[in-house]
């Protein structure tokens, strides 16, 4: 049986969306626990040359939610706002992700199969793709690299946290 693009794209990243929103709460508890200031975790980095936390954030909503938004209006452009710098803001992003996944159906998600849509930075970078080589081939390979950069990151500062934080609410069953 083929499987659709929605199941391929959409439930993999509410699972992970999910996780992240625990690590954000995780951090949030550690601070307080620990009077580590929050700014030290949101700006973290893995190497001086890498984007800190809150960017990997706000990327895994960015290649989740956006991307979807992003097929259905054949373009995805990143945008290149600051991320949000507290707690607050990086939750509600992850939730306004989570809350726009949830809300697309398989319906609206399987006609774009086929169609051509981009990935345009600036004026002068365009990549061409079609919606589901952008889906499975561009957007969920860096939401899968963001979530784990934002969870090691976490151990790197840390927080006792381990895989089962990374994987979330699994789907279980037969």
């Amino acid at each position: 049986m083929p499987i659709s693009l929605h199941a391929a794209f959409v439930p993999s990243s509410l699972q992970i969306l999910g996780a992240v929103a625990g690590l954000l709460d995780k951090a949030e508890a550690h601070c307080a626990e620990t009077g580590c200031a929050p700014a030290d975790l949101i700006g973290a980095k893995l190497a001086p040359d890498m984007a800190d936390f809150a960017y990997q954030i706000k990327m895994c909503a960015a290649h989740s939610a956006g991307a979807v938004d992003g097929v259905l209006a054949g373009n995805f452009s990143p945008d290149m706002s600051p991320p949000p710098a507290d707690f607050a803001g990086l939750k509600a992003a992850i939730a306004a992700a989570t809350a726009r996944l949830n809300a697309v159906s398989e319906a609206e998600l399987e006609p774009l199969v086929g169609k051509p849509m981009a990935f345009t930075m600036g004026a002068d970078f365009r990549l061409d793709f079609t919606a589901e080589n952008f889906l499975l081939t561009f957007s969920q390979p860096n939401f899968y690299f963001h979530a784990t950069t934002a969870y090691d990151l976490l151990r790197m500062k840390g927080l006792a946290i381990g895989k089962m934080d990374f994987l979330g609410a699994m789907r279980m069953g037969v």
